[in-house]
């Protein structure tokens, strides 16, 4: 038995949950995975794992298990990365979470750049507005707006995305265009946004000065992703706040009228971010120094 591997293998079906998603996770075949946890339990003469047909429960002993060799194996590939570090340029593969809106127009884009300076990096990335649980589901780091409260994540914070309030022109058309914030309350409708992880309604805010403002108008529409929330915005369906680079291009087309600009709304913190329990790999330091990078131009919290 490589009782280096057995061990990586029993860890990572801890932190998934199930043989299946270990074995996806790891790109083993599942009798493998198996074969090498019970080879680890038989060399340990222990129970680690209580199996069922949905789930394994970690047993006392196994959680105790679990949590020395995670920080052994953490120490095994930082020896490894410092040394593969002095022959080589970082590589493997890494797998980044990211919502749809930041993938799509500004990440993406920008990816033959951190290709050409990474070539031996395979980037698997995740995109989507879903939150994801970083260590079940093998995921290295996570870009998302908002203010990022798990304390078991270290977060960087890379940018403030400022907001633009728009609709289109025929929308305005048929109900006027509003002049203060609270007028969305009197005859317009509203395209809302609510949370994937809390199915919570997040309701257009607004700041002027002293001056503190939000919103509950009435929503026609409600979507829990930010590309759709613009199609849905783009369709007149009403009223929305949105990333002020995402609706940009379409206020210099006239597909889109900024309304309420003197009422700027607060912008949203962006962050990479990465379990505290993860090792930092060249790989995983390479990407966050170049989203950093990547997202710089964005650091500011007012408009451009």
């Amino acid at each position: 038995m490589d009782q280096i591997a057995a061990m990586r293998v029993f860890a990572r079906v801890v932190e998934a949950g199930t043989f299946t998603r270990a074995a996806d996770l790891l790109q083993m075949p599942k009798p493998s995975v198996t074969k090498l946890v019970q080879q680890l339990e038989s060399h340990l003469r222990v129970r680690l794992l209580q199996r069922t047909t949905r789930r394994v429960t970690v047993t006392p002993e196994g959680a105790a298990y679990y949590e020395r060799i995670s920080r052994v194996l953490a120490e095994i590939d930082d020896i490894e990365a410092d040394v593969t570090n002095a022959q080589a340029s970082p590589r493997g593969r890494l797998r980044v979470d990211i919502g749809s809106s930041l993938a799509n127009r500004i990440l993406i884009p920008r990816l033959p750049a951190f290709h050409a300076r990474y070539p031996d990096i395979l980037l698997e990335l995740g995109v989507g507005d879903r939150p994801v649980h970083l260590i079940g589901e093998g995921v290295d780091c996570v870009l998302r707006g908002g203010v990022l409260s798990d304390p078991s994540l270290v977060a960087r914070r890379v940018a403030h995305m400022p907001y633009m309030t728009c609709a289109t022109p025929d929308y305005l058309k048929r109900h006027g265009a509003p002049k203060t914030p609270a007028d969305l309350l009197d005859g317009h409708r509203v395209v809302s946004y609510f949370s994937s992880r809390t199915g919570r309604y997040l309701p257009p805010r607004y700041e002027r000065g002293d001056e503190r403002i939000e919103i509950n108008g009435h929503a026609v529409i409600a979507v829990n992703e930010s590309t759709a929330h613009l199609t849905a915005l783009l369709a007149g369906l009403g009223v929305a706040q949105t990333f002020a680079f995402m609706a940009q291009p379409h206020i210099e087309s006239g597909a889109l009228v900024e309304l309420l600009a003197d009422w700027e709304p607060p912008p949203i913190p962006v962050s990479v971010a990465y379990p505290s329990s993860r090792h930092l790999s060249a790989k995983l330091r390479a990407f966050v120094d170049w989203a950093v990078e990547v997202f710089a131009p964005y650091g500011s919290a007012r408009r451009r």
